[in-house]
Formats: structure tokens, C-alpha cells, sequence
């Protein structure tokens, strides 16, 4: 999953936002990565991988180019 926020306080808010219900429904955060950088947050979650940008990150690294070819999935039964 890729994101993005305005703000490195938007980021932070995301991220733990992210982190608080993995715990609530017993998911395991297995490792986080950029968290103290602020820019780019990767939040491993085992089968799914959360990346939060800032704006301008998401845009000059593109990931979404990279993963292109890759099916898409629909997610709206998980988030209810």
C-alpha cells in the first residue's frame, strides 16, 4: 500500500494511526523503517507493506512505476 501526506505530522499521525489498529485486532507490526527521517515511513505488516511519503518523496521515487505490472486488489472488505 502507498500513501502520502502534506506534512511529516501527517505522516506521523498515519503511521501511528496504522500501528495502534494493527495492535487493537492482534496484527503483528513486524519492523518499521524511516520513522525517526520523517519523509519515508515503511511499516511491515508480514503479507501487506504500508509505505507513507511525504508528497515530493512519493513523487521522485514513484513506486507506483516499479509495481506497475502488479495486479490490483481491492482492499474495501478489510477496512470494514
Amino acid at each position: 500500500m502507498i500513501c502520502s501526506a502534506n506534512s511529516e505530522r501527517q505522516i506521523q499521525a498515519i503511521t501511528e494511526e496504522i500501528i495502534e489498529k494493527q495492535e487493537e485486532n492482534n496484527y503483528e507490526v513486524k519492523r518499521i523503517e524511516g520513522k525517526e527521517g520523517g519523509k519515508w515511513i515503511l511499516i511491515d505488516l508480514g503479507d501487506v507493506i504500508v509505505h507513507v511519503f511525504h508528497t515530493p518523496e512519493r513523487s521522485f521515487y514513484n513506486l507506483e512505476k516499479l509495481w506497475s505490472d502488479a495486479p490490483l486488489v481491492d482492499l474495501s472488505e478489510w477496512l470494514d
